[in-house]
């Protein structure tokens, strides 16, 4: 009788058993699958990346880079190039990664004699709301040759243009893996910066996508180097604008540093009555002008800046690469939250 009893006891813990690892196993295999996204992509910034793009961009071979030269059409094909080999296409209702600017457009202003030139873009598009765009801007052009000199702008906008080449593969990665952004990336290199803000200028008024769709503009102008006010440390940067037109968007440029690249953020350039006007002089004026939340992202000038020294040998990569990690999770929240930023001011 007592042996009967402990059989039984011992199959009906058996069976207790056998139900909770079948549960166990039930939860296990319902549970979702870890979602990825900014703490993974934003490590996948490369520095040797960065560096190697660099090397080329801001080369003898690229002859400064000046607005529609040879030396800026050989830079813009080596970005193309390297957006081909990694899988990031133009954008949908383009035919190739070109917008022409025409010569017409770039000497209205005051005749400077600057032949055709092109902004180029390339494109993620959004999983849930591809119409809403994020736009992504640096300019790659420079001052090209003076007196025989090539003046190779590595931080002037060098440092800008390889960041925007980063990011691109970064969101491409993400969206491969099924983790791609919400909203649409616009990754937009423009031209005619140092003649008068002209490529973006005319990006705004001949926009491959509604302006009304425009959700932001993250700009980046100079990233490389440290300025005079941060000669002991590299681990900073300026910020622009961020609360000019969108306090979502001063939030998040608050938010993203916090957690993931712990900048300091110095507002110093910040101030609408600050001499410099920086605010003013850089591409993301003519997305702001037009009531888009926008963004810049500065080193500040330094003893380089528009002369022929300004060269690769002196540009801080652990700074390029931290300021790049910087602008990519600005735009992933930006791309990723649920609302699009609100516009509560007026600049």
């Amino acid at each position: 009788m007592t042996k009967k009893i402990m059989l039984s006891s011992l199959l009906i813990v058996a069976f207790f058993i056998g139900c909770n690892v079948q549960k166990e196993a039930v939860k296990k295999t319902s549970e979702p699958k870890i979602n990825l996204g900014l703490g993974t992509y934003i490590n996948t910034i490369s520095t040797e990346s960065l560096r190697t793009n660099l090397t080329y961009i801001a080369s003898d071979e690229t002859e400064g880079r000046e607005t529609g030269s040879a030396g800026q059409k050989k830079a813009g094909k080596f970005m193309i190039d390297f957006y081909k080999k990694n899988g990031v296409s133009f954008p949908k209702g383009a035919k190739d990664y070109y917008q022409t600017v025409p010569a017409v457009f770039l000497n209205a202003k005051r005749n400077e004699n600057l032949p055709d030139s092109e902004n180029i873009w390339a494109f993620i598009e959004g999983s849930e709301k591809p119409e809403e765009i994020v736009v992504i801007s640096a300019h790659y052009d420079h001052v090209g040759v003076k007196n025989g000199e090539v003046y190779n702008g590595a931080d002037d906008d060098g440092s800008g243009t390889v960041a925007l080449m980063e990011m691109a593969v970064a969101f491409q990665k993400a969206k491969n893996e099924g983790h791609g952004p919400k909203r649409s990336i616009l990754i937009l290199h423009v031209t005619g910066e140092e003649h008068g803000l002209h490529g973006s200028r005319y990006y705004a008024e001949n926009p491959l996508f509604p302006l009304i769709n425009t959700v932001a503009d993250v700009n980046i102008d100079m990233i490389g180097r440290r300025d005079d006010l941060h000669k002991d440390s590299n681990n900073y940067i300026y910020v622009i604008g961020s609360d000019y037109l969108s306090t979502d968007l001063y939030n998040i440029c608050e938010s993203v540093n916090k957690e993931y690249t712990k900048l300091d953020l110095d507002y110093k350039y910040n101030d609408k009555k600050d001499p410099n006007r920086f605010y003013y002089r850089s591409d993301h004026y003519n997305f702001a002008k037009n009531g888009i939340p926008s963004v810049f992202l500065f080193n500040g000038t330094h003893a380089d800046y528009h002369k022929a020294s300004d060269e690769v040998s002196k540009i801080e990569f652990d700074a390029l690469t931290k300021r790049t990690q910087y602008a990519f999770a600005i735009a992933w929240e930006i791309a990723n939250r649920k609302d699009r930023l609100i516009v509560d001011k007026k600049e």
